[in-house]
């Protein structure tokens, strides 16, 4: 487990990018990450998302600005970079992008072999990783016989075999029916309970809403608007006016204390099965 201080774990400063054909991805895009927390990040498609995060653990460069990482600008460097990315991990929203080995455990071993790790050191990352995300038992399938889901979970698997201190992950959600959905929540609690810092891209407010620590709105890259999730039901409209939608939890829960059938309390409900907990003891 991580220690706790109070040093950002990833920090952009005015950082900007521009793609070969002119296109913005970054525009002076300012974001700062506490060690140990659950962070989602929304914006619309083409708002810099993926920009960001592929900033976050030097796959791009700053063309200015600067990323920090634990207080100390990133080096660029081969063993620099090689370094960063056993330490930050990302995870790419569609997994066909990020495997490429024949079987599960090949795939989830390629990061420790990299290392230079002994076999013996190799397996036993391999094994717990793999039984993070419950794909123990398909160790040895071929990786083309895999679920979309399943797929998702060796993608976490590799990172995690890193044994990272950052998991970021864009748009994990994606594609998965609700009981995957359900299991991949499950991993990131737990992981979060060991200590990783995690950062998801997401378009479902509601979940941002229930699971982070922090939402952060991206608008044509930049980092336009961060809230603690707590205090989100005092600023709906100040949220809504940036075209999302809002937490429907939250929306809800504002409705009930205005018609003085809730009243607000010091900690407000953040999924519907908390809010109707909540309705439920009102006699």
């Amino acid at each position: 487990m991580t220690t706790q201080t109070d040093t950002p774990i990833l920090e952009l400063q005015e950082v900007s990018f521009r793609y070969p054909d002119g296109s913005v991805g970054l525009d002076s895009c300012s974001l700062s990450l506490d060690q140990g927390s659950r962070s989602a990040v929304l914006g619309a498609n083409g708002a810099g998302k993926t920009t960001l995060f592929l900033h976050l653990n030097g796959i791009l460069r700053p063309q200015s600005g600067t990323v920090r990482y634990c207080g100390g600008g990133l080096d660029y460097g081969r063993c620099g970079l090689h370094g960063l990315r056993s330490r930050i991990g990302l995870v790419f929203q569609n997994p066909d992008s990020q495997l490429f080995s024949a079987s599960v455990r090949e795939d989830v071993s390629f990061g420790p072999l990299n290392l230079g790790l002994k076999n013996n050191a190799v397996q036993e990352r391999v094994h717990e990783a793999l039984q993070s995300v419950g794909l123990l038992d398909h160790a040895d399938k071929p990786v083309h016989n895999l679920s979309f889901g399943q797929k998702k979970r060796v993608c976490i698997a590799g990172v995690l075999a890193m044994r990272p201190e950052v998991l970021i992950l864009d748009e994990p959600m994606a594609g998965l029916d609700v009981a995957m959905q359900a299991e991949l929540d499950g991993i990131l609690d737990k992981l979060h309970g060991e200590g990783m810092t995690i950062i998801i891209a997401t378009h479902d407010i509601d979940f941002a809403y229930r699971w982070a620590d922090s939402v952060t709105i991206m608008t044509k890259g930049q980092c336009a608007a961060t809230w603690e999730t707590q205090r989100i039901a005092e600023s709906l409209v100040e949220f809504a006016s940036y075209g999302l939608g809002i937490p429907r939890t939250a929306e809800l829960h504002n409705c009930l204390v205005e018609a003085k059938l809730l009243s607000r309390g010091k900690s407000l409900p953040r999924s519907h099965c908390e809010l109707l907990r909540e309705i439920a003891a009102v006699k």
